[in-house]
């Protein structure tokens, strides 16, 4: 068995508030998006050949019931995604207008990065290797 791939699914409570980070401020690109009651309860974005998965609590929770299985949301923990980029200082003024945690700091793996919270409530973190 090989693995082919690993995408995150950041659940998020409304994705419309998350979209404009990832979008506009990223320059992820949505491919897929699931409607329900009028909102987005479903969405991919793309970047090239990364991914990301946003999904509401609202939905997980609705797909889950509907299987017959208890409830698992008020268990799930908060995501944390680590990224490596190519140029910090070009992300860092895309991600100003967010909430920037620590603006800049250097690691003893030869990193220096960049972590925030997204809308969503997920820890990112931004790393460019020297």
């Amino acid at each position: 068995m090989t693995f082919k791939k690993a995408v995150p699914i950041l659940v998020v409570d409304e994705i419309e508030t998350t979209l404009p980070f990832w979008v506009d401020a990223l320059g992820f690109e949505k491919t897929v998006e699931v409607p329900d009651d009028g909102r987005l309860s479903f969405v991919i974005l793309n970047h090239g050949e990364r991914e990301i998965m946003l999904q509401t609590r609202a939905s997980i929770e609705k797909e889950i019931e509907e299987q017959g299985a208890p409830p698992v949301m008020a268990t799930a923990g908060t995501a944390i995604v680590y990224f490596d980029v190519d140029d910090l200082d070009a992300l860092r003024k895309r991600v100003e207008a967010f909430e920037v945690l620590v603006a800049k700091r250097e690691t003893p793996y030869g990193a220096e990065e960049l972590w925030m919270r997204e809308p969503g409530g997920h820890l990112l973190g931004f790393a460019q290797f020297k």
